[in-house]
């Protein structure tokens, strides 16, 4: 018996009725041989961390653009922050942990540079919907390997797709994602508000600090372990934690995501975003060779929109200095 043989049949005794087992995979798009000693979605992971826009992600905003302490959270520690809550969940429930893990390590991987400000920018600048998540899948599915893609399972795809908004995953798997992700930057993210200067702790609502824990450790504890209770047939909490939950989403997008002082630097997003868009518009002969392939098949649009959409903050922000800002002249 191969080893990735043995690992699928102890999935079949030791993982709940209700995980999805890599045996049962609707599989990919792009038939391949199996690997002998990896399941299908342990591939799939190792894909993800191994590709181009994974590494990108390290120089991607969270939250705060281009934060001077390095102890800021980027868009990689926001990932690694996601998959190990979800793969804590997963293994409490006896959920498909590689699974889990694929979807939660590859739910960004479309992310834009400056965060959701550059998401936003992408948006109302082209003629067609942008949103992270299918930009993401879209990265899954042809922009990574020149083209060719990684070639992912049905129900990574489906969990990356759905990680956000509008439908749920069809696997609990991809919903534990769903709700790690939450869970994980609300948290993270009022560490990193409160290390800002943004907030303090003392301003967070005294109700929800009362029911979820006065530390991050003790919220995501509360929260995590409120799923693990109370999930079954469908990945939920009790209502009173949920209700708590949602009050704190709900400070976070007053107080710190729509905060003036935080978000005072996104105001110059979209300037850069517009101002990369319009030149490599008028010349898209500037973008390597993966990108001129896209414009042939999608149109000029498309292909920037991809460009733009992969560029690190740093990144971006040399491009548009060498096109837009003036060089010293050298005598």
């Amino acid at each position: 018996m191969l080893i990735r043989e043995r690992i699928e049949q102890n999935e079949k005794l030791i993982l709940s009725e209700r995980a999805m087992l890599a045996s049962e995979s609707k599989g990919r798009k792009r038939k391949e041989e199996k690997c002998p000693i990896r399941t299908d979605f342990q591939r799939d992971r190792d894909r993800i961390i191994h590709s181009r826009a994974f590494r990108r992600l390290k120089h991607k905003t969270q939250v705060f653009l281009s934060p001077e302490s390095d102890h800021y959270r980027t868009r990689l520690t926001h990932t690694l922050e996601v998959a190990q809550i979800a793969r804590t969940i997963a293994r409490a429930l006896g959920l498909n942990e590689d699974l889990t893990e694929a979807i939660a390590l590859g739910h960004d991987l479309g992310h834009t540079p400056f965060g959701h400000a550059g998401e936003r920018a992408i948006n109302e600048i082209v003629s067609f919907d942008f949103a992270h998540y299918e930009q993401s899948v879209r990265v899954c599915e042809l922009l990574e390997k020149e083209g060719r893609g990684l070639n992912l399972t049905y129900e990574v795809l489906n969990g990356i797709d759905r990680h956000t908004c509008g439908e749920w995953s069809e696997t609990l798997e991809g919903k534990v994602v769903r709700m790690s992700d939450r869970i994980a930057y609300m948290n993270h993210d009022i560490n990193d508000a409160v290390r800002a200067g943004v907030i303090s702790e003392n301003d967070l609502p005294r109700e929800v600090i009362e029911v979820l824990g006065n530390t991050k450790t003790k919220r995501i504890s509360t929260l995590v372990n409120s799923i693990i209770q109370n999930s079954g047939k469908d990945i939920v909490m009790d209502e009173e934690t949920e209700k708590y939950y949602n009050m704190l989403h709900t400070y976070l997008y007053d107080s710190v995501y729509k905060n003036p002082v935080a978000k005072k630097e996104e105001t110059k997003v979209l300037g850069i975003v517009e101002g990369l868009f319009r030149y490599f518009m008028k010349m898209p002969e500037k973008m390597s060779a993966e990108y001129l392939k896209i414009c042939e098949k999608e149109g000029v649009e498309r292909a920037v929109a991809d460009y733009i959409a992969g560029m690190t903050d740093h990144y971006a922000i040399t491009v548009y200095s060498d096109i837009y800002i003036p060089k010293a002249w050298k005598i």
